[in-house]
């Protein structure tokens, strides 16, 4: 008998691992995992413990995309709830970081694209695949996408939808590294403590500034955590003392 499909939550060393858990359907996901997401997400940037969030899929695959099954003919609130979980994970704080093995579709390769990065198995391909249904592409997934991969390449996955192996998309952008399947898993857990590692501070502002035109206030507000965290005069002490620096600075809640 199959597991009900499901998200399972998993934290160690502070890294959470959010894995897409419906074997029976390639991992395609469900309205209430749509659901779910969201809220699952708010738990892990709420723990202070948490400094970094892998997703990924259960067994061979990352995520097929949306039940079909489930959805009807203009199903907009489906739709909507696949964008609430997309908006959720790109929104989400801290470092994120997808772990692409097989197939990547439709709203898997959303998930994905909502990452701040992407490595992928040699065996991975990705699609885009609204033009199979007949389903207008949200405006919010299609800008993100462009964001990553350029106008050229958005359309000819939108426009086709067409898979392209794990090759393609790392040059066209969508994913950051390929590796043999085989040490995917052991590639992100390294990866993963090296985000953890480094400085929260950076991250965070990294990540704001990255998601567009920053406004004068939030500048001054990103400068003014600067002054007062330490965590540069602790990154140069550390560096001229050859040993790994202990950054302080964390949000505030």
């Amino acid at each position: 008998m199959e597991p009900d499909p499901c998200l399972r939550l998993d934290a160690a060393d502070g890294i959470a691992t959010v894995t897409i858990s419906n074997p029976a359907k390639r991992n395609a996901m469900t309205g209430a995992m749509w659901r779910e997401l969201p809220s699952l997400l708010r738990r892990c940037a709420a723990d202070t413990g948490v400094r970094a969030l892998v997703l990924t899929g259960d067994g061979n695959t990352f995520c097929a995309g949306a039940d079909i099954g489930a959805l009807t003919e203009g199903d907009e609130a489906s739709k909507g709830l696949a964008v609430a979980a997309e908006d959720a994970l790109a929104a989400f704080p801290k470092p994120t970081l997808a772990a692409v093995r097989g197939y990547c579709v439709g709203g898997g390769c959303q998930l994905a694209a909502a990452c701040d990065l992407r490595f992928a198995a040699e065996d991975a391909f990705f699609g885009v695949t609204p033009a199979r249904l007949g389903i207008v592409y949200p405006a919010t997934s299609t800008q993100r996408l462009v964001s990553l991969v350029g106008p050229s390449a958005a359309k000819y996955l939108l426009f086709s939808a067409e898979l392209i192996d794990a090759g393609r998309a790392l040059r066209t952008g969508l994913v950051d590294e390929v590796l043999p399947g085989e040490e995917l898993d052991k590639r992100v857990a390294e990866f993963a403590r090296v985000l953890v590692s480094r400085s929260r501070l950076t991250q965070a502002a990294a990540k704001e500034f990255a998601s567009g035109p920053a406004g004068a206030d939030r500048i001054a507000h990103w400068a003014r955590e600067s002054r007062e965290s330490g965590d540069a005069a602790e990154g140069v002490a550390a560096f001229l003392e050859r040993r790994e620096p202990r950054f302080g600075w964390a949000p505030r809640p």
